[in-house]
């Protein structure tokens, strides 16, 4: 078999020659050439994956023969924008996505380069063809001869002496002779042809009315297209005449769209590009994980080895034979838990006994080195705090592989227990931390090496903290998050790592009070001795490893990969930079604002103590239950299951609604205690020493529906329309030169209803611009939008906004404070007036109890597993949930793509804007003075367009802009 590569033809014996694969092109072609194939175990397909590891494989093994290849490069596409983007925006702007069963299969692909010993070599800003062109130059004046491994007639212009093309999918060589075949030109008139003819699948606009074979007929004819636009008026047909006219402008930009860029600097040499046979052992791995087993028993053969790898099957990211198999505990006392064999090696039993302890630079290179080699890495960070901008890095976990994993201690102030260290009470033995840093961060930042994480983001905040830029990465938490949002019950709801571990793994971790302690004795895990430290740390990068080999598979099985890649995985560096970067706040003015609360309070304290006829402790709801249903002897009350008087804020309402002025001084007085205990009190306590600023944390998996949840501080519940919530957002400032951006999504969960729901009367008065309010108020009270009540238009508004929410007839009067037949007569004329609506409820909550969840319009899933509870008032409750959720879902999503796209954008741009917040449906910019309006536009121009092309809303997402030096007066 070595060597038998087909025609005599195919591969010139030269030599020096190269093979430059069009790893883009050729996937494609292999995804649609082939028939489907997915792996039987879990469903991932990889039918695409399957055809490049054989096309591969016979040119790898062409190195033993005489004729074969001395170089090969896999040259990949980056990224979809490129400088041809700057030249003529509309290109390739209408190509589709990739099928959702093809883009998992990307990383694979890469991931078998590797296991090939090769190179996936790509360059951000350019696409293959220009990275193959710029190859096949050098190679060529480098004396080497070139074969171009792909089909794609964009790259027949690079035919040329020493240059020629192999179609793997037909064995067939491509030289001039096929070119002309093709183009009725030869190599060299290609980029002529293509100019007039244009592309409708790049979008290269071309002249109109002139197709390939015209086009080989005049440049054949005037010699190239410069000498043909010059002469254009002596063309005899008039149509074709005037069409290369009013076009030539067309034609010479489609000249620069569709010739390859030949002089970009090349990401790797091509001495790097020498091609020898690939490792047996590495490549049987990755073969046995993806079940290729004819390909892998042909290597095993051709290579004298066994085709049995298990447990080594899992070496690679992507590598579980199943996702779900039976599991089984152990009573081995030497592990702490065992699942059962299913999956070959992912069940192993969790052996805390083969981790290491990493504590001198020979052993770090080498764990490194395997790192690099492997193209993947688990891997955790120990601190000293949670809060990762006051956090100190104490050490560094890895994982290469099932029980293949170990501990860097480096900021360990004590010693302790079995490992090498200079004695209890003392510092260990550890590597330097700046030592130990810069050997990192080579690994940590390198593209070509996937680093995967459980709640990521924190980690890449800590190295961000140390000058290390984490990339690319991978997250079992949101792994988890995309497929299993809702799942689970009690301790097995969430996606923790330890809940994760017990829910998946049937193995419980170790709690980190086991090594750190708990209560007076509990100290910091800087404290912690070595052998312990290496036990808790080195399991979590374990315990993360196996994760992501189950999880990750099942991203594409259950067709949620696309929201994985393109809504959590890229969001996570975004909101690392913003966290980083905080917001300035005005001490003086949250002193002043807090001082004024005070006196409010006081005022109120006062007020209610007149009205209840008496002093008593406003924050005891045991005292005001007293006060308002014995002593006052008001109507509605009710006692909770203790026997105290309910004095929530339902309740409050309700007495409010009916007129009683204590009960609405009450709620005044709260918010205001609220507002100051939370904001004007506590701000200043956030802000960080070094930086000045405060610095909010952002979790990216704690609601059902995918909106981010913001911590220490909260700044997502300041009020809205409140004056005091105003005056709050005044404290949130810019600093000398520079201005905060507001830009604001408008009315997007009422759009998102009424493109979801199909409600054409209200899709067309987005369209239009109309106020959607007092178009409701028309429809619904029949009076006419111009010198409408104000209070009629207020109506609608609490309408359209209560009913994204399930509002019921008492909520609504509540808020209105009408009566609840009224309320009831409202909400039947809206949806008379709007049929599409009710019709959107039914079938939301029907396919709810039929699927147990519901999706958004980018595909996540909301699982609502009590939706079908035997219990009513649940029930009820997850029905209106259920109702809701791919509203706020969608709208949550709009806007996490927006902020995966604005940054690139302004970085495009030259801007030095900074993402600072997101508070639902607004970001929040610090951009300098003199870049105001141009950012402006630019933010809401993406804002706008964050759907497009994958996601198409028959509505018009508007967004408000505004700038100001606070937040308020940008707001």
């Amino acid at each position: 078999m070595p060597g038998d590569t087909g025609p005599a033809d195919v591969i010139q014996a030269k030599p020096g020659h190269i093979f430059l694969i069009d790893a883009s092109g050729y996937i494609f072609r292999a995804y649609h050439a082939l028939p489907p194939l997915t792996r039987a175990s879990d469903g991932m397909p990889v039918g695409a994956v399957s055809g490049f590891c054989n096309m591969l494989y016979k040119l790898v093994q062409d190195v033993r023969s005489p004729d074969g290849p001395s170089h090969l490069g896999v040259i990949f596409d980056s990224a979809r924008k490129t400088f041809r983007s700057d030249i003529y925006p509309e290109y390739k702007a209408h190509r589709p996505e990739a099928p959702e069963d093809l883009k998992p299969q990307f990383a694979l692909i890469r991931d078998a380069v590797r296991a090939f010993d090769l190179l996936p070599i790509e360059f951000a800003g350019l696409e293959a063809d220009d990275l193959i062109a710029s190859y096949a130059r050098a190679a060529v004046r480098a004396g080497y001869s070139v074969t171009i491994v792909s089909s794609d007639k964009d790259l027949m212009q690079l035919v040329s002496p020493g240059v020629d093309m192999f179609d793997p999918m037909k064995n067939r060589r491509i030289g001039p002779a096929e070119v002309v075949e093709k183009f009725g030109v030869p190599p060299d008139k290609v980029v002529d042809v293509q100019s007039l003819a244009g592309d409708s699948a790049d979008n290269v606009p071309g002249v109109p009315g002139i197709g390939i074979k015209t086009a080989a007929e005049l440049i054949l004819t005037y010699g190239d297209l410069d000498n043909l636009l010059a002469k254009a008026d002596q063309i005899k047909q008039p149509k074709r005449r005037e069409s290369l006219i009013n076009n030539a402008d067309l034609a010479r930009i489609s000249r620069e769209l569709v010739r390859l860029k030949d002089d970009a600097d090349l990401p790797q040499p091509l001495d790097d590009l020498k091609v020898h046979l690939p490792d047996a052992d590495k490549l049987l791995q990755f073969l046995e994980a993806m079940t290729f087993k004819t390909l892998a028993r042909r290597v095993a053969a051709d290579y004298g080895v066994a085709a049995d790898y298990g447990v080594a099957a899992l070496a690679t990211a992507d590598a579980p034979d199943a996702h779900q198999a039976p599991r089984q505990a152990t009573k081995d006392p030497s592990v702490k838990g065992q699942v059962g064999a299913v999956i070959p090696g992912l069940t192993q039993a969790v052996d805390l006994t083969k981790y290491t302890c990493v504590q001198d630079l020979a052993t770090l290179d080498h764990w490194i080195t395997r790192a690099m080699d492997l193209g993947l890495v688990a891997f955790d960070c120990e601190t000293t705090s949670l809060d990762a901008m006051q956090a100190e890095l104490v050490g560094v976990s890895l994982a290469l592989g099932i029980n293949d994993a170990c501990y860097i201690p480096l900021g360990h102030r004590t010693g302790g227990g079995s490992f090498d260290f200079d004695g209890a009470g003392s510092a260990p033995a550890q590597i330097a931390m700046t030592d130990a840093l810069a050997r990192l961060k080579p690994l940590l930042e390198d593209p070509s090496v996937l680093k995967i994480g459980q709640n990521i983001k924190y980690d890449m905040m800590i190295f961000h903290h140390l000058g290390i830029k984490v990339g690319p990465v991978d997250d079992t938490m949101l792994m988890s998050y995309v497929l299993d949002n809702g799942v689970g019950h009690g301790d097995l709801r969430g996606h923790g790592m330890d809940t994760l571990a017990e829910r998946h793994l049937n193995h419980t971790t170790i709690a980190f009070k086991d090594v750190t302690g708990s209560g007076k004795t509990q100290v910091s895990f800087d404290c912690v001795a070595l052998d312990k430290a290496t036990a808790y740390a080195a399991e979590d990068a374990d315990v993360t490893w196996r994760l992501a080999a189950l999880l990750k598979p099942r991203l594409a099985a259950e067709k949620v990969a696309t929201v994985y890649e393109t809504l959590e995985r890229p969001l996570v560096p975004v909101l690392v930079e913003m966290e980083a970067a905080g917001i300035l706040v005005d001490r003086q003015a949250l002193a002043r604002l807090s001082g004024e609360f005070a006196t409010r309070m006081m005022a109120l304290e006062e007020e209610v103590h007149a009205l209840a006829g008496g002093p008593f402790n406003l924050g005891s709801p045991k005292q005001l239950g007293e006060v308002l249903f014995e002593k006052m002897g008001l109507a509605g009350g009710r006692k909770t299951k203790t026997g105290a008087w309910s004095t929530d804020a339902d309740v409050l309402e309700e007495l409010a609604a009916h007129g009683h002025d204590l009960p609405a001084r009450l709620m005044d007085w709260r918010q205001l205690s609220k507002l100051k205990g939370t904001y004007t009190d506590a701000l200043p306590g956030y802000i960080h020493p070094r930086t000045g600023r405060v610095h909010t944390s952002y979790a990216m998996a704690a609601t059902s529906t995918g909106r981010l949840a913001s911590s220490d501080p909260n700044l997502q519940n300041i009020p809205v329309r409140t004056e005091e919530g105003r005056k709050i957002r005044q404290a949130f400032i810019a600093p000398p030169g520079h201005k905060l951006i507001s830009a604001d999504y408008s009315q997007i969960e009422l759009r998102l209803l009424a493109h979801i729901a199909g409600i054409d009367a209200l899709k067309q008065a987005f369209a239009k611009g109309l106020d959607i309010h007092a178009m409701t108020a028309s429809e619904m009270f029949g009076v006419p939008v111009e010198g409408m009540d104000p209070s009629v238009r207020r109506r609608a508004k609490a309408i359209n906004f209560g009913i994204v929410y399930g509002i019921s007839a008492f909520g609504l009067a509540a808020q209105l404070s009408i009566p609840q037949s009224e309320a009831r007569t409202y909400i039947d004329t809206y949806f008379q007036r709007f049929p599409g609506i009710r019709a959107y409820m039914e079938d939301t909550r029907e396919f709810a109890r039929k699927w147990g969840r519901v999706e958004t319009i980018f595909g996540r899933k909301i699982h609502m597993p009590a939706i079908n509870d035997k219990n009513p008032a649940t029930r009820g409750f997850m029905e209106r949930a259920a109702i809701n959720a791919p509203i706020q879902g969608s709208a949550a999503d709009v806007i996490r793509r927006a902020m995966v796209r604005v940054g690139p954008a302004l970085r495009d741009a030259g801007l030095k804007a900074k993402m600072l917040l997101q508070v639902h449906d607004e970001l929040i910019f610090e951009t300098p003075d003199d870049e105001v309006d141009q950012t402006l536009k630019l933010v809401a121009d993406v804002m706008s367009r964050s759907c497009d092309p994958a996601i198409h809303i028959s509505v018009p997402l508007t967004v408000d802009a505004r700038a100001g030096h606070s937040w308020d007066e940008a707001h």
